[in-house]
């Protein structure tokens, strides 16, 4: 069963047309996944040790300190200043996140976000955007939906379902009155199905 991210879902649900193909082309052409070519790691990796290991906010300067590869010198900033942002001075206790796929017209969703936190006394499982494209409302709901269809099971009914834009430093929960519904998901992964094996 051909097996994609919940972030390559929603890049290929944004686009339209040709570019829209080209993108479902691309994840499936891509090589396998190596953690040394995920350019993102080392900060959420760290972002997740700090949680989890109870370290302050003053961590973030230390890792920025600690990089040296150029090109994450020069991209590394906005996101580290813009979790320092959001962070505050919010209370932020780890917990493990719940991780889970879906499954739909032969298309694996990997649903897997990278933080567990209880937000001053709320309990957030939080996917990380780290991309410099702005985060659009489709993009959340979309997000945010397919969290709270696939984890909801699994989790207490106070647990937020969440996405945070780091380089913008803004949370966003899921909403009742969010418009992306799981049938919209599905005829999107029946779209991508039709052309898997075909690119």
């Amino acid at each position: 069963m051909p097996q994609i991210s919940l972030t390559d879902l929603v890049d290929i649900v944004s686009k339209s047309g040709t570019p829209k193909a080209a993108k479902v082309a691309q994840v499936k052409a891509r090589p396998a996944y190596e953690p040394a070519f995920d350019f993102y790691k080392p900060f959420r990796d760290r972002i997740i040790d700090i949680h989890r290991d109870g370290e302050q906010k003053s961590a973030l300067n230390v890792f920025m300190a600690s990089v040296t590869d150029a090109k994450k010198r020069t991209n590394y900033p906005s996101v580290v200043n813009g979790y320092k942002k959001w962070w505050g001075q919010k209370s932020l206790k780890w917990f493990v996140p719940r991780r889970t796929a879906y499954s739909k017209h032969g298309i694996e969703v990997i649903i897997n976000p990278e933080l567990g936190l209880d937000v001053n006394g709320a309990r957030h499982l939080v996917k990380l955007y780290l991309k410099t494209d702005p985060l659009s409302k489709l993009r959340v709901d979309i997000i945010t939906r397919l969290m709270e269809s696939t984890l909801r099971p699994s989790c207490a009914k106070n647990e937020v379902m969440a996405v945070l834009d780091v380089r913008q430093a803004k949370l966003f929960s899921f909403q009742l009155t969010t418009p992306a519904s799981m049938a919209m998901i599905d005829a999107e992964l029946a779209y991508i199905a039709s052309l898997w094996p075909n690119t």
